[in-house]
């Protein structure tokens, strides 16, 4: 009963999502996904398509990305599995209209989501404003293990965290570079699928893109589901979470 009255109300937001649209729902799922799957440009995916006799500008991609990203990325956070305890958190570099902005991200030591936030700056406010984001999206699941580089936002950042309630408790904080290796290479994976020439133009678009790029690197990890875990089978949760009907079920 409750699976029934979740996909009802799945089919329904569905509904008004893609309100206005000229193509079909599942369409624009499968083309967006495309984008922040895969290292290709709007242009190839206009190829994509135009080859199996559908119509569809870049710049129409462009608008489904930047529409529904954020969406996909809402539905499947709700699907993350809880952190083990020992989260590791570092930023990276991205390209904006030419300048370097910050994202930082977290993950736990098996390589689970945390979170992520893209910062104008790297400094003080910038490192409370990520961890008070990690910390109230799951206040019973506080750390009790942090890994950061020597960067010295970070201890300032957590000892506010606690101060203010976010942590219950101090957590041990490491500061050694071994045990960043799993997250430094955890960004190539995201930002592989990013634009390589000029980077996003604009903050926004930025910030809402790489939203679906999180997600859809969330999508691939897995959700701790038993059995294997196909790219078929991820496009089939990606139209449950939208109320859509799955697409070559055999």
């Amino acid at each position: 009963m409750i699976l029934n009255a979740l996909a009802l109300k799945l089919k329904r937001q569905a509904r008004g999502d893609f309100k206005g649209r000229h193509f079909e729902a599942t369409l624009i799922v499968q083309a967006v996904s495309w984008y922040l799957r895969y290292a290709l440009s709007y242009r190839d995916i206009e190829e994509m398509l135009l080859e199996r006799g559908l119509e569809v500008d870049h710049s129409t991609l462009n608008r489904w990305v930047l529409a529904y990203a954020p969406a996909i990325e809402r539905r499947l956070r709700m699907l993350r599995k809880p952190h083990c305890g020992s989260v590791r958190v570092d930023e990276t570099y991205i390209c904006i209209r030419g300048q370097w902005r910050y994202l930082y991200r977290a993950i736990d030591k098996h390589g689970e989501p945390v979170d992520f936030l893209l910062t104008a700056h790297r400094d003080l406010d910038a490192a409370k404003r990520f961890f008070r984001k990690m910390l109230k999206e799951e206040p019973l699941l506080a750390p009790d293990r942090i890994g950061t580089d020597g960067a010295g936002p970070y201890p300032p950042a957590i000892a506010e965290s606690h101060e203010e309630g976010l942590l219950p408790r101090a957590p041990t904080h490491h500061v050694t570079k071994h045990l960043q290796q799993g997250i430094e290479s955890d960004h190539f994976r995201v930002k592989r699928p990013m634009p390589r020439v000029g980077g996003f133009r604009s903050f926004t678009t930025g910030r809402r893109t790489i939203q679906g790029f999180e997600a859809m690197l969330w999508l691939r990890k897995g959700f701790g589901f038993a059995g294997a875990w196909t790219v078929r089978e991820q496009n089939q949760l990606l139209a449950h979470c939208f109320g859509l009907p799955v697409a070559n079920k055999a």
